[in-house]
């Protein structure tokens, strides 16, 4: 069963939620204080962490960011109600997906369970040999989500994989944003543009010094990157 943490300080919000969760084949557990979070996260064996913006030690966003530094666990951020900009926000530091307060516990299981097929889903077969190599030794793992450049492990997120994973299929091709999207995040269009160029920003920078996704203007991103047999 996955099992998934949530960090917010709320005492009442985890007991209900967890019960929600298990209807689902889902284990919750909550941490009061991201410390506590931190604790638990480098325990291991969680699947996918769902962090409040607003917690006493640090807020959501300086544990995303500290999170960020040592682990690619996916992330979901529960962000003020109608604050676009916490949304952007946490899309820049790391986080997978985001969702706004107060929400429906269906809804959160909902995008609790998109964020784990993610992770856990491998290409197609016929697209998934042991290894894709690329031009600038850029090399690609789709069973074990791996990716290397030059023969370093790059770490991504979940979202910044795919979305790698994507363009990787069929090199040269470019795809629009809203490609991208019915790929990877699915609705909330006020952030439809927006999201799309930070995860895009994220993966570029990652992948520096390689010059690996090539933007055309009004019409998409595309990897620049040649497939080498």
């Amino acid at each position: 069963m996955p099992r998934i943490l949530l960090i917010d300080d709320d005492e009442q919000l985890g007991p209900p939620l967890a019960a929600y969760f298990q209807r689902f084949e889902l284990a919750l557990t909550q941490a009061l204080r991201p410390s506590e979070g931190l604790a638990l996260l480098a325990q291991g064996g969680f699947d996918a962490a769902i962090l409040d913006v607003m917690l006493p030690e640090m807020d959501g966003f300086e544990l995303c960011r500290t999170l960020r530094k040592t682990s690619d666990i996916p992330v979901l951020m529960l962000t003020a109600r109608g604050d676009v900009m916490d949304r952007v926000v946490g899309l820049e530091l790391g986080a997978d997906d985001y969702l706004p307060k107060p929400f429906e516990p269906r809804e959160l299981v909902a995008r609790v369970q998109t964020v784990l097929r993610r992770r856990r889903t491998a290409a197609p077969a016929e697209l998934d040999p042991d290894e894709w190599r690329f031009e600038g030794g850029l090399s690609i793992a789709p069973t074990r989500r791996r990716v290397l450049r030059e023969g370093t492990e790059v770490e991504l997120t979940g979202t910044e994989f795919e979305l790698l994973l994507l363009l990787a299929r069929e090199p040269g091709r470019v795809f629009n944003r809203d490609d991208i999207l019915n790929q990877l995040r699915g609705h909330e269009a006020e952030l439809y543009t927006r999201a799309v160029d930070i995860v895009v920003s994220r993966l570029r920078k990652k992948l520096e010094p390689l010059d690996a996704i090539k933007t055309l203007r009004n019409a998409g991103y595309a990897l620049a990157l040649r497939r080498l047999p």
